[in-house]
């Protein structure tokens, strides 16, 4: 009796496996921002907020021909003003980037499939800034073109080889990438996007506001330093205040201003990334 023949299973295939490089982590979390609606609506309103105010603004100039060719009237800063109200929108964007994936439970996934928490957690930083700096770029050319028919009335125009106007327009999206980049380190550190909301915003809307009215010198000094009213001097001239606070002390020059705000926004990242590495998820 002859044994039966032995079958020979096929092979399993190879299956080749990539280290999770800090490159493929961000490719990851732009793939995973691409598919969420919500991420899109948040810049979209806030790209539509700074040409609707721009415009608002200069309709209510031109209506006002003795205005026309005044000192005080800087076109850049006023096709700009609608950063007052798109810092808001970008904040919240920032806390629920983050936020969000804790209120969802997904955190624990990306942490799961990620050999280290700082490289998982900065790559959706670096995604979550980038989108909104390139959604201010988008902002202000809109805003730009969208202002442009009043320019004559108003006696106003951009001129891209001066100095205050380029660091102007260029300074929306590096003030709004700023702003953005603190929101997530607030959003990373409460962990929940209603409390990161409301820090966010009470410390831009109220706190700075409110401390730029008190009329005394040393409040006035130290409200200067803060975040916001720092990092406004960006894009703010000599002609004209800040339309982003109440603060319009001059302390700082506009480019140590902003050095001020991104202090800020450093202390706060390594602040929420030291709770991240102790913390569980």
């Amino acid at each position: 009796m002859t044994a039966p023949a032995l079958t020979r299973l096929p092979a399993a295939p190879r299956v080749t496996t990539h280290p999770a490089t800090f490159g493929r982590l961000v490719t990851g979390e732009w793939v995973k921002f691409r598919s969420l609606r919500s991420s899109w609506a948040i810049l979209a309103l806030g790209v539509v907020l700074v040409p609707a105010f721009a415009v608002s603004r200069m309709t209510s100039i031109a209506q006002v021909p003795e205005a026309a060719g005044s000192a005080s009237l800087v076109a850049s800063v006023y096709v700009t003003s609608g950063t007052a109200l798109t810092q808001l929108v970008f904040a919240v964007f920032g806390v629920m980037a983050i936020a969000g994936e804790y209120g969802s439970g997904q955190i624990r996934t990306t942490l799961a499939v990620t050999p280290g928490r700082i490289a998982a957690i900065g790559a959706k930083l670096l995604v979550t800034v980038l989108a909104a700096m390139g959604a201010s770029i988008v902002a202000v050319a809109i805003s730009w073109a969208a202002s442009a028919p009043w320019f004559a009335a108003t006696g106003m125009s951009i001129d891209l080889t001066n100095a205050d106007d380029l660091r102007i327009l260029a300074g929306v999206p590096l003030y709004l990438g700023a702003i953005t980049a603190l929101a997530f380190g607030v959003g990373l550190i409460v962990r929940s996007s209603a409390a990161g909301i409301a820090i966010v915003l009470g410390f831009l809307l109220v706190l700075e506001n409110l401390l730029g009215v008190i009329p005394w010198e040393p409040i006035q000094a130290f409200a200067a330093y803060l975040p916001s009213s720092a990092g406004s001097r960006l894009l703010q001239s000599d002609a004209v205040g800040s339309v982003i606070t109440t603060s319009n002390l001059t302390l700082l020059s506009p480019w140590a201003g902003y050095g001020v705000m991104v202090a800020w926004v450093v202390d706060i990242l390594v602040v929420a990334f030291v709770l991240l590495r102790r913390r569980d998820a």
